[in-house]
C-alpha cells in the first residue's frame, strides 16, 4: 500500500467537496459489497490467466460464462450500485470475446482493429448511458487540450519505449510511410484508445469510485487493465501495463479528462506498434 499512499489519494468526502459537478456524489454503504465485486473480478482475472497460459478455448468459455453470470445477476441483485458495477464489468468479457472471435478481414491486424473496436462502441455507448454519468464525470472535456497534446506525445514516447524493451518488436504496419503512419495514428488515437479508456476509466473506475472509493477503484481498475494484456504471454508486460494503468487512472482521477488519458494511451500504441520497431 506504500506506493499508493504516495499518490496522496483523497477521501471520498474530500472529493465531494472539491470535484466539479459532484463527480462522486456518494459512497454508499453496501452490505458484502467486496464479496459482490471480488467474485467477478477474480473470474475475469482467471480467464485472462488462461489466455496467458495459452489456453484460449478455455478462456473463451470462461469469459462467456462470466458474461452470462453478470448479465443474469443484474436481474436478481436489487442494489442499484452493484447492478451498475456489474454492467461496467460486463464490458471486459465482451471486449475479450469480440477480440478472440472476430474473423480476420485483412491480412494486416491493424485494420481488423477497426471491426473489433468499432463493434465495441455499441456496448460502451449503451453502458455509459445507463450508468447515468454526466459528461464531466465521463471526462468529456477539451480543456487544456493544447497542453495535453505535447505532454501526451512525450509521455507516450517514454512509456512506449519501455514497453518495446519488455515485449520486443510487434509492428502493426510494414513501414513508416506517411499513409501507414497516418492509418496507425488515426486508428489508435480515435478508435482503440478512446474505447479502452472509456471502458476502464470513464465507466469502470468511475463506478468503482462510487462503490469503494478512489484508492481501491484505482487499484482494481489498473490490475484488470494489466490482465487484459495477457495475450502477450509475458508476466512483466502485465505488471508494466498495470503500472501504466495506475498512471492513467491517477491522471484521470485528478483531471477528469478523457482526452488526456486517450492521447497518452494512443501515442503509447503509435510508438510501440509503429515508430519504434521500424526505426
Amino acid at each position: 500500500m506504500g506506493a499508493f499512499e504516495g499518490l496522496n489519494m483523497e477521501t471520498s468526502e474530500a472529493v465531494k467537496m472539491k470535484a466539479p459537478e459532484n463527480l462522486i456524489e456518494r459512497t454508499p454503504e453496501i452490505k458484502n459489497k467486496r464479496v459482490y465485486l471480488t467474485i467477478p473480478c477474480a473470474a475475469i482475472a482467471f480467464a485472462e490467466l488462461l489466455i496467458y497460459s495459452g489456453r484460449e478455448l478455455e478462456a473463451i468459455i470462461m469469459h462467456a460464462l462470466i458474461l452470462l453470470g453478470l448479465s443474469f445477476s443484474t436481474m436478481f441483485i436489487r442494489n442499484e450500485e452493484i447492478q451498475k458495477t456489474y454492467q461496467a464489468l460486463i464490458l471486459l468479457p465482451i471486449l475479450r470475446l469480440v477480440d478472440l472471435s472476430m474473423p480476420f478481414f485483412y491480412e494486416e491486424k491493424l485494420y481488423n482493429l477497426i471491426f473489433i473496436y468499432g463493434l465495441m462502441t455499441i456496448p460502451v455507448s449503451i453502458a455509459a448511458t445507463n450508468q447515468g454519468f454526466t459528461g464531466a464525470q465521463l471526462g468529456i472535456t477539451f480543456k487544456k487540450i493544447g497542453i495535453y497534446i505535447p505532454f501526451s506525445i512525450v509521455l507516450g514516447l517514454l512509456l512506449g519505449t519501455v514497453e518495446f524493451l519488455i515485449v520486443g518488436e510487434n509492428p502493426l504496419i510494414n513501414d513508416l510511410s506517411i499513409l501507414n503512419l497516418l492509418g496507425l495514428t488515426m486508428i489508435m488515437i480515435f478508435l482503440v484508445s478512446p474505447v479502452e479508456e472509456m471502458i476502464f476509466r470513464s465507466i469502470l473506475q468511475n463506478r468503482l469510485e462510487i462503490v469503494l472509493g478512489g484508492r481501491e477503484a484505482l487499484i482494481i481498475t489498473s490490475i484488470l487493465f494489466g490482465l487484459m494484456h495477457s495475450g502477450y504471454g509475458n508476466i512483466i508486460e502485465i505488471l508494466y501495463i498495470s503500472i501504466v494503468g495506475t498512471l492513467l487512472g491517477y491522471l484521470f482521477y485528478r483531471t477528469r479528462s478523457l482526452p488526456l488519458v486517450t492521447l497518452i494511451h494512443g501515442f503509447i500504441n503509435v510508438f510501440f506498434f509503429g515508430i519504434i520497431p521500424l526505426l
